[in-house]
């Protein structure tokens, strides 16, 4: 069975910046894309940036310039770093690994709250 741990998460003022991160542990999983998500209180669940195993990323437009995300294969480990952090920015941050043929592996998410 495979666990993601998300670690990183916390209280920030405005404009500051997080660090988030998530390592894969268990059974060995295939991995096809990583990725972040979130979900606000009484918003439904978003994708916030992915990246694949070439390394390709794709990010939401509310974070473009703002979020970066990063893997370590050898370690299957995402990372989102979070600059510039927004009030609307507070929500659970989800990890997730895609695997293919519709298996998704989740994390138990992690609070981000950023004051203003």
């Amino acid at each position: 069975q495979v666990q993601l741990v998300e670690s990183g998460g916390g209280l920030v003022q405005a404009g500051g910046s997080l660090r988030l991160s998530c390592a894969a542990s268990g059974s060995r999983v295939s991995i096809r894309v990583m990725g972040w998500y979130r979900q606000a209180p009484g918003k439904q669940r978003e994708v916030v940036a992915t990246i694949t195993t070439g390394g390709g990323t794709v990010y939401a437009d509310s974070v473009k310039g703002r979020f970066t995300i990063s893997r370590d294969s050898a370690k299957d480990t995402v990372y989102l770093q979070m600059n510039s952090l927004k009030p609307e920015d507070t929500a659970v941050y989800y990890c997730n690994i895609y695997s293919g043929y519709d298996v998704n592996h989740w994390g138990q998410g992690t609070q981000v709250t950023v004051s203003s």
